[in-house]
């Protein structure tokens, strides 16, 4: 199974500390040797950085480590490819426009008959499951709402209504985004972490490093992160509950669905 990593902030904010230690999970520490990427979303623009190699040798991703890149919406995946071959094009994250915004998606898991999803305005250009549930996700939407809803509500509902409809195909936790908010959906496993003041000290799971937050906010600030699985060992991360979607802004969570009894 791939990993997936991901960051909602009020303010712009930099992933240097949670990406150290998850880049290690992709040939070092965990067997996901099959590509890596990360999305920010910065300044009303977005930046994209996607890899076929594993993170943990990567050049790349250790520019990411040491280039600050402030955002207040980010998406990361390290990929263990079960379906489509390790190649640049089946390399997470995904995007596609809609409605004048890049949508970004990432997706931990593997479905069954995935084929049989009916692709209409976006198509596949790799040759994953991943891809083409998200390209069927995104013309759903686009096809219910051909503008954007004037409340987001029944946008997040029917976002839910179709993630659940894609776990009955199989596991299908995601990571997604149009750089306003940020969507989390568990199929099987996600957890999440909101830092804000009083702010301590983080230690990694995977990498020796530990940052003292104090020094690196503002009492103001509220940052939260979400991974497959906690990035640091001396917190408290929260799990979420399959069926579960959480839709995060400025570092809060704005909307919580439960799973279809």
């Amino acid at each position: 199974m791939c990993e997936l990593m991901g960051m909602s902030a009020n303010v712009p904010t930099d992933i240097c500390f949670s990406f150290s230690g998850f880049l290690h999970r992709g040939g070092g520490t965990g067997p996901h040797r099959d590509g890596w990427g990360i999305a920010f979303y910065e300044e009303g623009g977005y930046r994209e950085f996607r890899d076929p190699h594993p993170s943990v040798d990567s050049p790349i991703a250790r520019l990411i480590c040491d280039y600050p890149i402030k955002s207040h919406v980010v998406i990361s995946h390290i990929r263990q490819a079960n379906v489509g071959g390790v190649r640049l094009a089946n390399t997470h994250p995904f995007t596609r426009e809609m409605w004048g915004r890049p949508w970004c998606y990432a997706h931990n898991g593997q479905l069954s008959d995935w084929q049989k999803l009916p692709l209409g305005l976006y198509t596949p250009v790799g040759s994953t499951d991943s891809e083409h549930a998200f390209c069927w996700l995104m013309g759903e939407l686009r096809r219910h709402f051909p503008s954007p809803p004037e409340s987001p509500e029944p946008l997040w509902e029917r976002l839910h209504a179709l993630c659940e409809q894609l776990r009955g195909l199989g596991v299908f936790n995601l990571l997604l985004s149009d750089g306003v908010y940020l969507y989390c959906y568990c199929s099987t496993k996600l957890a999440h972490i909101t830092r804000r003041a009083p702010f301590g000290q983080a230690e990694l799971s995977d990498a020796e490093m530990t940052v003292n937050f104090v020094e690196h906010t503002t009492p103001n600030d509220i940052v939260s992160v979400v991974a497959t699985e906690p990035l640091t060992h001396n917190e408290a991360w929260q799990r979420m509950a399959p069926g579960e979607l959480l839709v995060w802004r400025g570092g809060e969570i704005r909307a919580r669905y439960g799973p279809k009894s």
